[in-house]
């Protein structure tokens, strides 16, 4: 676990650094701050007709009597996303505009679902409910 934070923490905003200051020699330092606001206006407007759209289904299926279990998972890689597109770096708005598009969310979602269920299996991950 530990190994996993320190990526998260250090490794990872070392690479963004380390591609923004490349952008930022390459078309320069304008253009780069340009592309950091554009992806965040763009993920926020993304994530926010994602969201609306995942609304839209949840109730549906809560209005037909199915628990909503496919559209939960949608809804925390929407947020997921929204949130890497917030962060600024091009390697984070890159994994956030996947889980942002239906397509390839579809493609993680069923990763994720898949190891969700190992979790569950092993007893790693326990519901209680109350």
């Amino acid at each position: 676990m530990f190994i996993r934070i320190l990526i998260l923490f250090t490794i990872i905003p070392v690479i963004e650094l380390y591609v923004l200051i490349e952008a930022g020699k390459q078309i320069g330092a304008g253009p780069t701050i340009g592309l950091i606001f554009l992806t965040g206006i763009a993920g926020a407007y993304l994530a926010r007709s994602q969201g609306f759209n995942l609304i839209n289904r949840i109730q549906h299926d809560l209005n037909a009597g199915r628990l909503p279990a496919s559209e939960l998972l949608d809804g925390a890689m929407i947020l997921a996303g929204g949130l890497l597109l917030l962060t600024p770096g091009f390697c984070t708005d890159l994994f956030g505009f996947c889980l942002l598009t239906p397509v390839t969310r579809g493609l993680f979602k069923g990763w994720l679902k898949t190891w969700l269920e190992r979790k569950i299996q092993r007893g790693e991950i326990n519901f209680k409910l109350h």
